[in-house]
């Protein structure tokens, strides 16, 4: 499945970037973006050499940091037990071991560091589950390598507890089981190579409250989900680079994700107030970026190609005819009420090239707080946090008819290059598509959403806009429902009047 990301070098970044210059849409990144983040890494460093040529690590102990000896078994978890918090541990070169016991692992005390020397290695064997864990705050990990671990289904390896304030800069956390790390509140990722790891390079999930002020800069996120999760537990929604469950506050820039089985980066249920912008979304098997049941989100100045190539496939070849898409809004959109960074979904600079499908706005009407149908079971809006409110007969009234639901609003797409030439993706139809559109609802029977009331919503109501942009190539355009398919005038006229001032190449390529 997909292009063999073992083999993928350097040059295919940096003529993403070169196509990003020549369109205008790279610049100098605005800095930080919020009270919490931290400056940004330039793309053309970052996003191309991290897997490649990583930061070397100290070749000596920094003064007062203590050695650990990779010839002796359990030495670093050792040392860590009987060093007080705040302690630095320095790496030598070589391959660590911990005791061989499945649950054997590190466990950080407040305000450690562990840095690897050139060389160094923590390796799990294929025996212990995790390597960091427990719930000690501000952890830093530095140049050190992680893999061989075989964290279950849904966990991960490093901060396998989501602990908050860690540091995470210029690892290799590669070829574990589960995720290669999880993430807590305020925790730093930066500039890591995130390979070939089971299920995900990184689960941003915390068991109890919510994930804020997470950073995910400069990182190579390359092969992940080698396990085919969402064929062996078909329809979980668990795969892809990285997936983030609850997170207020991210600012994901400068990575380059690619070549992941599944999607590149997934925002799934109540995420809100993303900036994701300067990133190189590549070659991943399914949509590069997913936003789904969450809300307020940047997407800008990101080059974003040959995505969806296998499962946009998958989905025609079986001759449905639902959008799937490379950039996929779920019932996700811009909510005033909610306290963010913005107060829309804004999705424009980007250039999108040669991928399977656009922009897929999608609201499914029967999806919503306490119905059956509602694949984010037991969660309920950010509006309304307990979803036994929505029923009968109070949810066919205001202010519970508009809150029960996570709606697809205020999403403004502009200044963005399509460019699609379906030589190279190797397509006739189906690959070719924008979208807004909804199902028919119809279930459960005392949804008060049922019929076109939904279709009606987000295609005129819910001030959902494309404008200004440039096609280059065939597209078509699918709004309120999957068997309306439009052509540019179509869209642009009565009763849709999407992308004002856009222009239209029809031919393929540019």
């Amino acid at each position: 499945m997909g292009i063999n990301w073992r083999n993928r070098v350097v040059p295919e970044a940096a003529s993403a970037l070169a196509l990003l210059a020549a369109t205008g849409c790279v610049s100098t990144p605005d800095g930080p973006t919020g009270p919490t983040a931290a400056p940004s890494t330039s793309p053309a460093r970052s996003v191309a050499r991290v897997c490649a040529d990583p930061a070397a690590g100290p070749a000596k102990a920094p003064a007062g940091a203590v050695p650990v000896d990779p010839a002796v078994v359990g030495d670093l978890a050792a040392k860590t037990r009987s060093n007080p918090a705040n302690t630095t541990f320095w790496l030598r070169p070589g391959k660590h071991r911990l005791d061989p016991g499945r649950h054997a692992q590190v466990v950080p005390k407040k305000g450690n560091s562990y840095l690897g020397a050139p060389g160094a290695v923590l390796d799990g064997r294929k025996k212990n589950q995790y390597a960091f864990g427990g719930s000690a705050r501000d952890v830093t990990l530095r140049h050190l390598t992680v893999q061989g671990f075989v964290a279950p289904h849904d966990e991960g390896v490093v901060n396998h507890d989501s602990a908050d304030g860690w540091v995470i800069e210029h690892a290799k956390i590669q070829y574990n089981s589960g995720a290669g790390l999880m993430a807590g509140a305020r925790q730093r990722v930066r500039a890591n190579c995130l390979r070939g790891n089971g299920q995900y390079g990184m689960n941003a999930y915390k068991a109890s409250g919510r994930i804020t002020g997470l950073v995910v800069e400069g990182n190579e996120i390359v092969g992940n989900n080698t396990g085919d999760w969402e064929r062996r537990r078909k329809g979980c929604g668990c795969t892809g680079g990285v997936k983030f469950w609850a997170v207020d506050g991210a600012d994901v820039r400068g990575n380059w994700v690619h070549d992941n089985r599944g999607a590149g980066l997934w925002a799934d249920t109540n995420n809100n107030d993303f900036r994701i912008e300067d990133n190189v979304l590549e070659a991943n098997d399914g949509a590069a970026l997913i936003y789904e049941t969450s809300y307020n989100a940047v997407i800008r100045k990101n080059t974003i190609r040959r995505n969806n190539w296998v499962e946009g496939r998958r989905y025609a070849d079986r001759d449905d005819n639902f959008p799937f898409a490379t950039v996929y809004l779920s019932e996700a959109g811009g909510e005033p009420r909610i306290r963010a960074r913005t107060d829309k979904i804004e999705i424009y600079r980007n250039v999108l090239e040669n991928n399977w499908n656009g922009i897929t706005l999608w609201e499914n009407a029967d999806r919503f707080c306490n119905s059956p149908a509602n694949t984010s079971t037991g969660d309920c809006t950010l509006l309304v946090r307990d979803a036994d409110r929505c029923a009968r007969p109070q949810i066919a009234t205001a202010p519970l008819y508009a809150d029960c639901r996570w709606k697809t609003q205020r999403v403004d797409i502009h200044d963005n290059r399509f460019v699609l030439d379906t030589s190279v993706v190797g397509c006739t139809v189906k690959c070719d598509r924008m979208a807004v559109l909804a199902n028919y609802g119809t279930y459960p029977d005392w949804s008060p959403y049922q019929g076109e009331r939904v279709a009606e919503a987000i295609t005129h109501k819910q001030r959902n806009r494309w404008h200004d942009n440039v096609y280059l190539g065939p597209w078509n355009f699918v709004a309120h429902d999957p068997s309306r398919v439009l052509d540019s005038g179509q869209w642009q006229g009565t009763p849709y009047q999407q992308d004002e001032g856009s222009t239209f190449q029809p031919q393929d390529g540019g």
